[in-house]
């Protein structure tokens, strides 16, 4: 079986696959391409999906590897990477779970464009190119989500370009936190967060720096009260003050 396609559960693990697809039946609820599939189209789905689990800084998928299915994310987070000639790994994007990836190659019939690396342990669920595709040729409201997802994909490629092409070091790093932040209700409040923050060595990958660069960035924000660091997340207590660094 070739790396990055989940493997298949054997009969000894009979019980614990059976877990694996029941919480891949909760999660798939939480995905936007599929969550309003009927009851009957999940469970039609349900038997034609592979679990994996893999560790931290596994290749999920690998560049050049054949587009064979479509793959979500149940749990964990994972990130989108290009491995350059001279072997350097450029980030590209991160996924959350409700994502889903490998839909340009399994659309084209091509291999894909880009390797899938975990950032923490991950749970993914692999849906066969055939019913993948029968989904989307069949579903209506698949089809209209995924027309929705690869014109906000354009959008964001678009604006991660515009993000690489800006010169100075600190206002990429700051126009990168402002792509990355959303706005969510708690009991907190209404916050602007940056859920998830990858490593600061993650992001100097992705917008082409070093990590003390990063590092020096992020301290002064915190210094300014800009933002605050809680576990896995960056909130932004200020976000106009952002918002003018990136802006100036």
């Amino acid at each position: 079986m070739s790396r990055g396609q989940p493997e298949k559960d054997g009969n000894d693990g009979a019980n614990a696959g059976a877990e694996e697809l029941r919480v891949a039946q909760l999660h798939l609820r939480k995905i936007p391409l599929l969550a309003e599939l009927t009851d009957e189209e999940i469970a039609r789905v349900k038997p034609e999906l592979r679990i994996r689990r893999y560790a931290k800084r596994e290749v999920v998928l690998h560049k050049g590897g054949s587009g064979d299915g479509l793959l979500f994310l149940l749990s964990g987070q994972l990130q989108v990477v290009d491995i350059t000639e001279d072997g350097r790994a450029i980030g590209l994007r991160m996924l959350a779970p409700g994502d889903f990836f490998g839909e340009i190659a399994l659309i084209n019939n091509s291999t894909r464009s880009a390797s899938v690396v975990a950032m923490t342990e991950v749970l993914v669920a692999f849906l066969p190119a055939p019913t993948a595709l029968h989904l989307f040729s069949h579903s209506p409201p698949v089809a209209n989500q995924m027309l929705r997802h690869l014109a906000q994909k354009i959008q964001r490629d678009s604006e991660f370009r515009a993000l690489l092409s800006i010169n100075n070091t600190a206002k990429r790093i700051y126009t990168y936190l402002v792509l990355m932040q959303r706005t969510q209700s708690g009991s907190a409040g209404i916050q602007t967060v940056v859920e998830n923050l990858p490593t600061h060595q993650d992001i100097a990958n992705m917008i082409n720096t070093s990590r003390e660069t990063v590092t020096r960035a992020l301290l002064t924000l915190v210094q300014q009260g800009i933002v605050q660091k809680d576990a896995h997340r960056l909130i932004i207590v200020k976000p106009e003050a952002l918002q003018k660094l990136v802006q100036a």
